[in-house]
């Protein structure tokens, strides 16, 4: 199998690492525009004929096409604004695809080029990381088991494994993206309607074992894809909700209700300025902490009854940064979901046309694939909702 990873940065180098890692791999390409440098887990694939170091724009179609050809599947780490355009380049070139989604209308539009896909005989599964991504998968596995359900919960969170005041945060991707999610309203299904939240609400405590304690959980944005309006008047609640340490989202709503994440500029000193821009600039070289460990913890949990009896199905995941490697948690949980993907699209496990993970993807399978990359999630039943 050959694939071709769009993306050099943190996600899409640990995406390249999983496949290396893979039997039946023969190549991986590893494109973007600067490829000279490679982070030191990839250090062992330098002079492996397998890993293909492409420079490539992706603003240039010529080079992207070239990149695709000849490829079985192309997994898209790039930033959510090229999806749309690298999807339709990969049914024309014959080529699986996937990405890390991250815009709702971005998969709408993806979702429209099923009948070329399945023409072409090709997949195209966006929302591919851990958040969109694995959690939808697992959520749709608990759906599927029960005949009724009555509720969704999904809380996932990367962390620091040692916090520090004020915020007990540390950059795991990307700052831009932590701050939509905490600044777009937050869609819920309550009473089997598709409502609006505020993020940084909905407050509320939750345990998790494994060393990690008490953590609070709040609404926020993006990570439940578009799950609420496939289930609407069907499931009378579903929940997304990020995962910090306690006091985390008080701090940061009292910043975005003071205004300085807006995006409107405001004049200082005669020039425009936008106040999100001078809080990332600020604030980014505090937050970024390459050095230190971080964590993921993840709970997905679906309540219901099966056969007239109350059970609820539970999903829950601790991990954290493979320190031998240098691979962060979220680097783990994103990258390799992305990987696991695209070997599963290569390998025929998805069928031909457009469909997002929980519609497309096998979650016993899923979760197979995983803890052969060392990702290792647990399942529980038990009865009562």
């Amino acid at each position: 199998m050959k694939f071709l990873v769009l993306g050099a940065g943190a996600q899409g180098s640990a995406c390249a690492f999983d496949l290396l890692r893979r039997d039946r791999v023969e190549e991986v390409r590893l494109a973007d525009l600067n490829v000279d440098a490679l982070p030191d887990f990839l250090e062992p694939w330098s002079d492996d004929p397998r890993l293909v170091r492409l420079p490539v724009n992706a603003k240039d179609v010529r080079q992207v096409k070239e990149a695709m050809a000849g490829v079985d599947a192309v997994a898209c780490a790039l930033p959510y604004y090229f999806n749309l355009e690298m999807t339709r380049l990969a049914v024309g070139a014959g080529a699986h695809f996937c990405d890390l989604g991250g815009n709702t209308k971005i998969v709408e539009d993806q979702e429209e080029l099923g009948e070329e896909a399945r023409a072409a005989g090709v997949s195209v599964v966006p929302d591919c990381g851990l958040a969109p991504g694995l959690v939808n998968i697992l959520a749709q596995g608990g759906i599927d088991t029960l005949d009724e359900v009555e509720r969704v919960r999904i809380l996932v969170g990367g962390l620091p494994q040692n916090p520090e005041p004020p915020l007990n945060y540390q950059i795991v991707y990307s700052m831009e993206g932590v701050l939509d999610y905490y600044t777009t309203p937050v869609l819920v299904l309550e009473d089997g309607e598709v409502r609006e939240k505020e993020a940084l609400t909905g407050v509320e405590r939750v345990e998790f074992g494994e060393g990690v304690g008490e953590l609070e959980a709040f609404y926020t944005a993006g990570g439940i894809s578009r799950m609420p309006h496939r289930y609407r008047g069907r499931i009378p609640e579903m929940v997304y909700k990020t995962l910090r340490y306690p006091g985390h989202a008080a701090l940061m709503k009292g910043i975005r209700d003071l205004g300085l994440l807006g995006l409107e500029p405001v004049e200082l000193d005669g020039r425009a300025v936008v106040p999100r821009d001078l809080f990332i600039e600020v604030v980014s070289p505090r937050l970024r902490k390459p050095d230190s460990p971080d964590l993921v913890a993840m709970r997905v949990e679906v309540a219901g009854r099966r056969e007239g009896e109350e059970r609820t199905v539970r999903w829950e995941m601790v991990d954290r940064r493979d320190e031998e490697r240098g691979i962060t948690a979220m680097m783990r949980t994103t990258g390799y979901s992305l990987a696991t993907t695209a070997w599963m699209q290569a390998d025929g496990a998805v069928e031909a046309g457009t469909a997002t993970p929980a519609e497309c993807i096998d979650p016993d399978a899923f979760v197979s694939e995983l803890a052969g990359c060392g990702l290792h999630v647990r399942r529980e039943e038990r009865a009562g909702l």
